[in-house]
């Protein structure tokens, strides 16, 4: 038992002993006033039969003094024979011409009076003790008998110890149980301390053991959901707090690509800029070049430019798109054919492997347009002169059951190193970042792809190998996937 139990216990006992306490008080005075009525009511009547048959006796009628006084020891009872205006005829203990007048005694008053028996407890002048008088009606007056209380008090103190010691008795096995209970009680109260200990320190892992009913149970119950929710809350806040440490980190991440991006344009235009001001503007051999070059990164920002307003539409779900059914193969053989042309000049092959004839998705025709040319853009960039493309599409079933279609584009190209492919997909990641400037890629097409396709309901993912090229996947559903047309 630890020490916090221990303390609870202790008290637990403590209360419980001044509980059995106050009952054997509170019964030992009801048991002392009840023994005590019923003993003087007991002792009236006997000392009322008494008096009936000494009303009989020769001793009362003559009013012989020595003889009432030996009849009055006889008994162990005080006699007194009284007239009917108080005056005191006869008395087994004291001399009759020496004692005042009884009139103004309440037994005697309901004898003479009212013609009945009375009865009074009172000390006696006389004799100075306290006594237990009973008083009758007869012809001459009214017979009063008188014994001591010490002997109802002596009776009512024997009752009282049996009581006491039959309640002390009854009481010894409901201590018994009430001791095991406390203890029980005082337990799981323990518990329940240190528990909420644990939960001020913030260990919302910790748990009350299940089973206990009552109150306490439903307390405990109550304590463990509680540490469920502030675990739950907890750990969404940390969630959320990592996430808000990431966003911070990828806002800062934006604003130095996005700075470093538009610092090499927009210097080389204010460079060539410059110097066309400067006079190279007249001079024939060099204007067209540098406009060229003006023109180049013109370009190249406007390009980064919107690809920065589309990323930003998707990410904040403003971008509308239009969904309807269209024809798999129809779709992608017009991306291909659109690239085509481009893969031609660096006489890179690239193939159309057709899908499952007449299948169709649900989409945007713009979005998924953007999402493949993105992909076959990046295969054409990082494919050698000579290589070779695929894009083509295959039935896909989801482990909820429902029907997809997974589209591919497989290039011969370098390959991406193991390490790159989960970052593959950010904004401004580059696995060659010099090359990729070089190409005149923005760092945006993968993240643009990644959010078009979410925004369809789909997952895309990469497969590559260095040196035997790069496989990219996305999956796009065949029927309504309850796809938002004006997101929020």
């Amino acid at each position: 038992m630890s020490n916090m139990t221990g303390r609870i216990f202790l008290k637990l006992l403590g209360v419980i002993a001044c509980l059995i306490l106050v009952a054997l008080m509170s019964a030992d005075f009801l048991a002392s006033r009840v023994a005590e009525r019923y003993l003087l009511t007991h002792l009236q009547a006997e000392l009322a039969d008494k008096g009936q048959l000494l009303l009989r006796s020769q001793a009362v009628r003559n009013l012989d003094q020595a003889a009432i006084t030996e009849l009055g020891k006889s008994i162990s009872t005080r006699i007194t024979v009284v007239a009917q205006d108080g005056k005191v005829l006869a008395d087994s203990e004291a001399d009759p011409a020496t004692m005042e007048n009884h009139a103004g005694r309440p037994e005697l008053q309901e004898a003479l009076q009212q013609h009945r028996v009375g009865a009074a407890t009172r000390t006696s002048r006389t004799v100075g003790i306290e006594l237990l008088y009973v008083a009758m009606p007869y012809e001459k007056g009214a017979l009063r008998l008188a014994i001591p209380i010490s002997a109802v008090n002596i009776e009512v103190g024997i009752i009282r110890n049996r009581i006491l010691q039959s309640v002390a008795l009854a009481f010894l096995p409901a201590v018994l149980i009430a001791a095991f209970l406390s203890r029980r009680l005082a337990q799981r109260i323990s518990d329940i301390i240190a528990y909420a200990g644990e939960l001020a320190k913030a260990n919302f892992r910790a748990r009350l053991p299940e089973g206990a009913t009552g109150e306490l149970g439903l307390l405990g119950q109550k304590l463990n959901e509680t540490a469920v929710n502030l675990e739950r809350t907890v750990q969404q806040l940390q969630v959320e707090h990592a996430e808000l440490d990431r966003l911070e980190r990828v806002r800062k991440d934006f604003v130095i690509n996005v700075s470093h991006e538009l610092r090499t344009p927009l210097a080389s235009i204010l460079g060539y800029t410059e110097t066309l001001i400067d006079g190279a503007l007249y001079e024939p051999e060099h204007n067209i070049k540098f406009l060229n070059i003006i023109r180049h990164n013109t370009e190249r920002l406007t390009r980064l430019t919107a690809d920065l307003l589309t990323l930003s539409r998707l990410e904040l779900r403003t971008q509308e798109f239009r969904f309807a059914s269209f024809r798999v193969n129809d779709l992608l053989a017009d991306v291909v054919d659109t690239i085509r042309p481009i893969a031609q000049k660096r006489q890179i092959v690239l193939q159309h492997i057709p899908g499952p004839a007449d299948s169709e998705i649900f989409c945007d025709s713009e979005a998924f347009y953007q999402v493949v040319s993105n992909l076959l853009d990046n295969a054409v960039k990082y494919t050698p002169d000579g290589g070779h493309i695929e894009a083509g599409a295959n039935p896909h079933r989801r482990h909820d059951g429902t029907e997809w279609i997974e589209f591919f584009v497989r290039d011969s190209g370098t390959g991406i190193p193991e390490i790159d492919q989960p970052r593959l997909f950010e904004r401004f990641y580059r696995v060659d970042k010099a090359r990729s400037r070089e190409l005149g890629g923005t760092g945006l097409g993968l993240a643009i792809v990644k959010h078009l396709v979410k925004g369809h309901g789909g997952e895309v993912r990469v497969e590559s190998e260095p040196g035997k090229g790069a496989t990219f996947f996305f999956t796009m559903p065949v029927e309504h996937a309850d796809l938002q047309a004006h997101p929020a």
